[in-house]
């Protein structure tokens, strides 16, 4: 009897462990689904951005990852607006819309969502130069 009811608690607990992986995954997909190309959307490389870094010292550079992978490092003046809540929070936290913008993420997928929602926002100056993976300068850490 206790065998079959130790079994049972083990099936139990292997379901509940298989439901909890599958509504994580599936909760992250849906996070990570891909947004439609803008007609004006533009990607350009790390040392692009670098250059209209040193050039432009008003330029946003936007962070879409989320806080927790920005206050790990980040680029120094980067600004942090997790891609989940571009949506909600873009106009207050990015009120002037014809601001230069360069998004960046970690490897590059949220940063082309995100500057992509942001150009389907009324975003007129939008770049993504993709993840902090191909990032070979300075980053600042906590």
């Amino acid at each position: 009897m206790k065998r079959k009811m130790r079994n049972n608690t083990l099936v139990s607990a292997i379901i509940a462990i298989g439901v909890i992986f599958f509504t994580a995954v599936s909760c992250d997909r849906k996070q990570q689904q891909e947004v439609p190309t803008h007609e004006n959307y533009r990607h350009i490389s790390a040392t692009e951005a670098r250059e209209i870094m040193s050039e432009n010292p008003g330029v946003i550079i936007l962070d879409v990852r989320t806080i927790e992978e920005h206050n790990e490092f980040r680029i120094e003046g980067s600004t942090s607006l997790p891609v989940a809540e571009i949506s909600e929070r873009a106009e207050g936290v990015l009120p002037d819309k014809d601001a230069k913008i360069l998004v960046h993420c970690l490897r590059g997928m949220r940063s082309k969502n995100a500057a992509n929602t942001l150009l389907f926002m009324g975003y007129t100056n939008v770049i993504d130069f993709g993840g902090l993976e191909t990032w070979t300068y300075e980053v600042m850490r906590d």
